[in-house]
């Protein structure tokens, strides 16, 4: 069994649980601006964030840790078996829920799960197929999103695969009973004890980032907010998803600018090992100091 990467914040560890590596044609798709010139100019990038081509480097995992007693994880990938219409999503056979049991968060022990926002490969550990049917994969916990989030797509016309992936990861919870819808207002609220949403729209209208506080210590799960570090030294790169781009950049730029005068550690959600770091001034934006597993 290999360890879980993990790192320590405060009083509460930070558990990396992975799914898969995205295939290396996600970059030109969902960052399509990360040209090989623009990330091959950021030499700070190598070997962990880029290749030496230029190729982005991107991951699906979640982020489980135990809180006021609390067991938690924070977003739930692309799942196994569901139909998507993104190849490098569709049909996956993962053992996922083994590294989460590995990691000590075996599906009947979480507590709350929470979704930074309800896009595919953000939802699709919410459930699992049993006899033909999608049911709760974590069926003794409280699911979490905005209010805005759920509200928005509920108005949204959505094509086909949306639909299909609402009905097979969300709508089973909810059905459940299982999921609530949390005000977030502009300077936070907290969820569970050092656990914090905080607003940062434009990825879609109701994405929060999760904060999580302990001994005086900070950490940022980032969702989509940031998929990957060269935005930190090109904040006006967005994602081809985005569903208000101006909003995007403006909501990265000003998130960037508050982390980067703090020792907070900052957890990318689509960020591939090395995964965690503190952001820092370089060349007029920013860049990525990694912070190895286990320390912070």
């Amino acid at each position: 069994m290999t360890a879980t990467p993990a790192w320590t914040v405060g009083d509460l560890t930070v558990h990396r649980v992975d799914e898969i590596l995205l295939p290396p044609a996600t970059g030109p798709w969902l960052l399509p601006d990360a040209t090989p010139d623009v990330v091959t100019g950021q030499d700070w990038l190598r070997p962990g964030f880029a290749d030496e081509a230029g190729v982005l480097r991107l991951a699906s995992h979640s982020f489980a840790f135990t809180a006021g007693g609390l067991r938690i994880l924070v977003d739930t990938g692309i799942g196994n078996g569901k139909e998507r219409a993104n190849p490098a999503w569709h049909d996956l056979d993962t053992d996922y829920l083994r590294r989460l049991t590995d990691a000590g968060f075996p599906p009947d022990s979480v507590d709350l799960v929470v979704l930074t926002h309800l896009h595919a490969d953000h939802v699709g550990w919410n459930t699992r197929e049993e006899n033909g049917t999608w049911v709760p994969t974590f069926p003794h916990a409280r699911y979490l999103t905005s209010r805005t989030e759920r509200g928005f797509w509920a108005g949204y016309a959505m094509d086909a695969a949306r639909a299909q992936m609402f009905r097979d990861s969300v709508i089973p919870v909810e059905e459940a009973g299982l999921l609530d819808l949390v005000d977030v207002p502009a300077e936070g609220v907290e969820v569970a004890p050092g656990v914090r949403l905080v607003p940062t729209p434009g990825h879609t209208p109701g994405h929060v980032a999760v904060e999580l506080t302990s001994r005086g210590r900070t950490a940022l799960i980032t969702g989509d907010c940031v998929h990957h570090p060269v935005q930190l030294a090109h904040p006006a790169i967005g994602a081809c998803v985005d569903i208000d781009p101006e909003q995007s950049e403006a909501t990265r730029r000003a998130l960037l600018a508050s982390l980067a005068t703090t020792d907070t550690l900052v957890l990318g959600t689509h960020f591939a090992p090395p995964t965690a770091g503190h952001v820092v001034p370089h060349e007029h934006t920013y860049r990525l100091a990694p912070v190895p597993t286990g320390t912070h």
